[in-house]
């Protein structure tokens, strides 16, 4: 099946696409627990799960600073150039959009509740402030076709939409990034992405503001017609 006869879906990270900073990194070099950094290399290097690194991490930190760490979390964010742009031309070239983030609840709605996004177009993970230290929570898994203990698992999202259905477009920028660039008809890609597809072949463009993708979608929408 020809790409103009598939429904386009985008697939977006959050921390380092949508966001300029990365902000769960951001939050915890701003609380700086002890022994972060030996962490944040671990999952760079995929010595350890993103799921484990990510849970590691915010246990460094004491519930009793919740309300800190939140309002941080939310008032750090800056948000990349064209994005609401971007969101403007899905809607007027029906491209269905949806956050895939490995960030977590309590900053990434809030900040996207002024752009409209639909909470259910929006995929991150969950936090739990009942004990002694900050908890992050799953809820979104891998399933029987994953094995990476992602945590966040946007391969397992991205095959709720069939290749021979769906056109499927992936925006990141990161490690997170990695296996659903592997699914994707098409990939923008910043900084540590942008290195894997290169390494792996893959059909990438690269991006710093959302708005030479805006470009690239209204072009290829009005070649196809």
């Amino acid at each position: 099946m020809s790409t103009a006869s598939r429904q386009r879906v985008i697939f977006c990270d959050f921390d380092g696409t949508i966001t300029v900073n990365d902000n769960i990194i951001a939050i915890i070099k701003h609380f700086n627990p002890p022994g972060w950094e030996a962490i944040v290399e671990e999952i760079l290097s995929q010595r350890i799960s993103i799921r484990q690194g990510v849970g590691d991490l915010f246990r460094l930190l004491p519930t009793s600073r919740k309300d800190e760490v939140i309002q941080y979390g939310i008032n750090n964010v800056r948000i990349r150039e064209g994005f609401a742009e971007l969101l403007a031309a899905c809607a007027k070239l029906d491209i269905d959009f949806y956050v895939t983030s490995g960030g977590i609840d309590f900053f990434v709605y809030p900040v996207l509740e002024q752009f409209g996004i639909p909470r259910g177009h929006i995929y991150c993970n969950g936090s739990n402030f009942e004990g002694e230290q900050i908890e992050i929570t799953w809820p979104n898994p891998c399933d029987g076709h994953c094995t990476n203990d992602c945590g966040m698992c946007k391969t397992t999202i991205m095959r709720r939409f069939p290749a021979d259905r769906y056109e499927r477009i992936l925006i990141g920028d990161s490690v997170t990034d990695f296996e659903g660039a592997k699914q994707a008809d098409l990939v923008f890609s910043r900084s540590q992405l942008t290195v894997k597809c290169q390494e792996l072949g893959l059909p990438h463009i690269e991006f710093e503001s959302f708005l030479p993708i805006v470009g690239y979608l209204s072009d290829e929408r009005m070649s196809e017609r």
